[in-house]
């Protein structure tokens, strides 16, 4: 389960409009070079999985394997979300230390 600071920093990243939800709009955000990080559904498809880390490692854009598409929209004030892009180097770069920081949930791309 993402840790409440994570869940702020989403929120925060949906406010500032600096948060893309949803597979076509975060896929979107990754190929104009827009997303500084991806967050995934830990229950999202193996297809879904292979297809966003393939992305993410050609565009080179740092991939969490986060938590359940309930949890994952609800921090971003939607419904499931499978995807969600965060487009702020700032916010992605704060989300990232804190998930190193605890690394008690979800797992990062490769693992």
């Amino acid at each position: 389960m993402l840790q409440n600071k994570i869940y702020g920093l989403l929120g925060l990243a949906r406010r500032a409009g600096k948060a893309v939800s949803g597979e076509e709009p975060a896929e979107g955000a990754i190929r104009s070079g827009k997303a500084h990080l991806v967050l995934l559904a830990e229950d999202a498809s193996p297809n879904t999985v292979k297809k966003f880390r393939d992305k993410c490692s050609f565009y080179g854009v740092p991939l969490i394997l986060a938590d359940k598409r309930e949890v994952l929209g609800r921090s971003v004030g939607a419904g499931e979300r499978v995807c969600v892009a965060i487009c702020d180097e700032g916010l992605a770069g704060a989300i990232r230390k804190e998930y190193q920081a605890n690394g008690t949930f979800g797992k990062k791309q490769g693992e």
